[in-house]
């Protein structure tokens, strides 16, 4: 083992000591922004209405018209169907819809379809390839949020029964 003295003036003390600290503070926001990093977060249907209830945050139904039709809406959310019957979509044109609802930029998005697995997917292409933060997804869906007994709310065409 190697013990190396060294004698430093107190100015040169008060140098070293700055520049570790700079080094500390650069390292610990590096660290902290890959940390950071923009991930979609996944909600308990308490945690949305918790959201929905004291931030305003936007909830988005992004399932088909016939799927709203069979099981209803959670209460205030938003239809803005992403995937077509043959899963299709049109990022685009949704991003525009998307923002016309958004009241602000800083709004949070709740997305939400049957089982988390498209909102999921949709969720992630905003989060890791658009960059887009606050936003999240409701586990396991409609089903998870009609199994705990939520109310939805149904708005029925003549040409679609509500069951």
């Amino acid at each position: 083992m190697l013990i190396v003295s060294i004698s430093l003036t107190n100015q040169q003390r008060i140098n070293l000591h700055m520049k570790i600290k700079l080094i500390f503070i650069t390292l610990m926001a590096l660290f902290t922004s890959i940390i950071s990093a923009d991930e979609l977060g996944n909600l308990t249907t308490k945690q949305l209405l918790k959201l929905q209830k004291n931030s305003n945050a936007l909830v988005i139904d992004i399932r088909t018209e016939k799927e709203w039709q069979a099981t209803g809406t959670i209460p205030n959310s938003h239809k803005l169907q992403f995937f077509s019957d043959k899963g299709k979509y049109d990022t685009k044109k949704w991003l525009t819809d998307l923002k016309q609802l958004k009241s602000n930029d800083d709004q949070i998005v709740i997305l939400v379809c049957r089982s988390g697995n498209r909102s999921g997917k949709v969720g992630n292409m905003l989060t890791q390839q658009l960059s887009m933060k606050k936003i999240y997804h409701l586990s396991n869906g409609m089903m998870s949020w009609i199994k705990a007994g939520n109310k939805t709310t149904k708005d029925c065409l003549p040409q679609l029964a509500c069951k």
